[in-house]
């Protein structure tokens, strides 16, 4: 979850007000730049305790190839001052999803291949690996913005590379979906794909994780439609689009990244971050 600085203040100064969502979320996670960067060591330092009392573990979303951080080791120096800061105020780092170093190497470096993708982010799991032995480590990239086909042969290789490494391999692979795409006229990519590399993952053993999102509120948001319910439709529809193909994740993750809603809580109000989580649960994770 990644919005606006209120509506993460309001999970931590509020939370009698999300009492049954919270008895469901297994990991809250967040941007690691965005979180340090929005908040102070005093809000920090009472907050990030909170998340392991509530018995919730704490993910963070990083950068292994960026263009700030070029190389696995740039960006891991980089990002271990937000991380050794979060620990030192109280906050236990159980999970670090990668912000699709694949993604960044073909479209912001023009890569033609991905050996340099495939060894980059190895090197940056092996640095974190050695470093925060505890954390479990994932992926995530797009789709259709990248292939079926190229995805599988991404997993494959990077998982190749960490044990020709030595390194333990990734701990999940997160698919973030534009869906508005798969509905657009000769756009390649479908929910049936995305079952498919749900499987090819199973078949790998490894935990395929999924991001259910309002894709289209940007969208209708330049067209002055948008508002909070606009949110929790898309969300919803996310949720019956890929349940109608069968699709069953690992690990359901709402997140929100597009400034709505406006408020997290309370969780009994509708259009909230936390009512649209409680909702999603209800229907589509329980």
């Amino acid at each position: 979850m990644d919005p606006t600085t209120a509506p993460v203040k309001e999970l931590f100064t509020q939370p009698d007000a999300w009492k049954e969502t919270r008895s469901h979320v297994q990991v809250l996670g967040f941007a690691d730049w965005r979180l340090s960067k929005d908040y102070t060591d005093e809000e920090l330092g009472q907050w990030l305790p909170m998340i392991k009392k509530w018995g919730i573990k704490f993910a963070l979303e990083v950068g292994a190839v960026k263009p700030w951080g070029k190389t696995g080791a740039a960006a891991f120096t980089a990002g271990r001052v937000y991380w050794d800061r979060f620990e030192k105020l109280g906050g236990k780092i159980d999970v670090m999803a990668l912000d699709e170093p694949l993604c960044c190497c073909k479209f912001e470096f023009k890569h033609t291949d991905n050996k340099y993708a495939v060894e980059e982010t190895a090197n940056f799991i092996a640095l974190v690996r050695q470093q925060y032995p505890q954390m479990q480590i994932g992926d995530i990239e797009g789709y259709p913005t990248v292939s079926y086909k190229e995805l599988t042969e991404w997993i494959d290789a990077l998982q190749a590379k960490l044990k020709e490494k030595n390194v333990r391999g990734i701990d999940f692979f997160r698919l973030d979906v534009n869906w508005t795409n798969l509905v657009a006229a000769n756009c390649p990519g479908s929910w049936p794909e995305v079952k498919a590399l749900e499987n090819f993952c199973r078949s790998r053993g490894i935990p395929f994780s999924m991001v259910y999102w309002a894709a289209d509120y940007q969208n209708h948001q330049a067209q002055g439609l948008s508002d909070d319910s606009t949110w929790y439709v898309g969300l919803m529809r996310t949720g019956y689009d890929y349940a109608l193909v069968g699709g069953k994740p690992d690990q359901v993750v709402v997140q929100s990244w597009v400034g709505a809603p406006t408020h997290s809580t309370p969780e009994t109000d509708p259009w909230t971050f936390t009512r649209s989580a409680l909702d999603f649960y209800k229907k589509f994770a329980k």
